[in-house]
């Protein structure tokens, strides 16, 4: 497993692992987390491992994760001998990895707000023969006050926002790696305080998939059906996205389409992540489209991301329009980008997401990924930075695509 993670790593150019963590890796049996798993599948490096769904809908409540997504998250804590760890969202594999990177003058606190997951985790660590992990039952929106300050918090559930609880209990110094949701996309963001109390400044960001976090902190955007046929369902998710008018945009999908091409296309094997978050930067209308297969292949939807394509509602809100490819007539090794729109106004809706494309396409060099910067919910807008402001619970969230550094000028709530 850990051989093929290298090998993976050093394919796309990601970072090497730290020696840490992969000793960690090598070390700790991924076994004893998962039993019953067959071991090709325990160790295979991208598959996570669902260890509780709710009975009533099947969701996911809980999982061991994909170690691909582990080691990078232990690569970007930057973990140390003796440091006080907190975990939020227990599984036991990740505890028992902290843990061993840390070593005996460590202490590593796990915490789930749900008690039969504590209780499996600490069945597993006894199986894998990890001992010190401090387990408890605690919402994760409030942290764990009695073993802090932490110098590292690492969260394993995919949060909205960054409560002011993480703050006061991250050292001095400290870093908080989280799988946050940005815009309906879950990133992983590392994040070290700014120069301001409740002020984060996002160091990397890392594409992720995590089991939503419950309690407290949960949330949940407006998703609005728009066909809802056995099979072909599609629908909208509105995370921090515009108001609709629901009924006409069930309308315009039955409408005849428009669909335009963009002057942009990547390799089969090249990463398009970056594409998303730029457009949910730049898309004032934006909207995550989620089908079924059914409706693919029923001809009512363009191949799509099942699990989440970008879209744009227009400014009515009766139609949208979404992102769609197809593999180039010029070159088999290529896929080209394009929009197709639905509604009265289709091929401007197409068009809109045409012209985002080519910008990414022409940006992406020079700015692969955005600068990310968190304020408190409470920051006056003339004080917040420059760029996407989308306003949280706690936090509002600035994305900036061209700028690196803080902007003092403000910018309109994209919330």
């Amino acid at each position: 497993m850990v051989d093929a993670l290298v090998r993976e790593r050093a394919n796309l150019g990601m970072d090497v692992l730290l020696p840490e963590v992969e000793d960690a890796l090598r070390t700790v049996p991924r076994e004893c987390f998962v039993p019953g798993l067959p071991l090709a599948d325990s160790y295979d490096q991208h598959q996570a491992v669902v260890t509780k769904r709710a009975p009533d809908t099947d969701m996911a409540l809980s999982s061991v994760s994909a170690p691909s997504i582990i080691a990078t998250m232990l690569n970007r804590a930057d973990l140390r001998p003796g440091q006080r760890v907190l975990e939020i969202g227990s599984g036991g594999y990740n505890a028992a990895l902290i843990r061993h990177m840390i070593g005996d003058e460590g202490k590593v606190t796990s915490i789930d707000i749900d008690p039969e997951v504590i209780a499996r985790a600490e069945g597993c660590l006894r199986e894998a023969g990890t001992d010190h992990v401090h387990l408890a039952v605690a919402d994760g929106e409030h942290g764990f006050p009695a073993h802090a300050p932490y110098e590292r918090i690492i969260v394993t559930a995919g949060a909205w926002d960054v409560p002011p609880t993480w703050d006061d209990q991250l050292a001095a110094g400290g870093r908080l790696v989280v799988p946050m949701r940005v815009r309906g996309l879950t990133r992983c963001l590392t994040l070290e305080r700014g120069s301001l109390p409740g002020w984060w400044r996002c160091l990397e960001v890392d594409m992720c998939g995590f089991v939503r976090m419950r309690g407290s902190g949960e949330h949940w955007e407006r998703m609005p059906l728009l066909h809802e046929r056995e099979g072909e369902r599609v629908g909208l998710r509105l995370e921090d996205g515009p108001r609709v008018d629901t009924e006409s945009l069930r309308a315009s999908l039955e409408q005849e389409a428009v669909t335009l091409w963009a002057d942009a296309s990547v390799r089969a094997d090249e990463p398009t992540d970056g594409q998303d978050l730029y457009l949910a930067c730049q898309a004032d209308g934006w909207a995550l489209l989620t089908a079924q297969r059914g409706a693919i292949a029923s001809g009512l939807l363009r191949p799509v991301v099942l699990s989440g394509t970008p879209a744009l509602v227009d400014e009515d809100g009766t139609g949208f329009a979404y992102r769609t490819l197809r593999r180039s007539p010029h070159d088999q090794d290529r896929w080209e980008f394009g929009a197709t729109g639905h509604g009265p106004h289709a091929h401007q809706n197409a068009q809109a997401m045409v012209d985002l494309i080519e910008a990414w396409d022409r940006d992406r060099q020079e700015h692969p990924s955005p600068r990310i910067d968190l304020v408190p919910a409470s920051t006056p807008l003339e004080d917040v930075p420059t760029g996407r402001v989308v306003t949280k619970r706690h936090t509002r969230m600035v994305l900036n695509w061209t700028s690196r550094t803080p902007q003092p000028s403000c910018a309109a709530d994209g919330s």
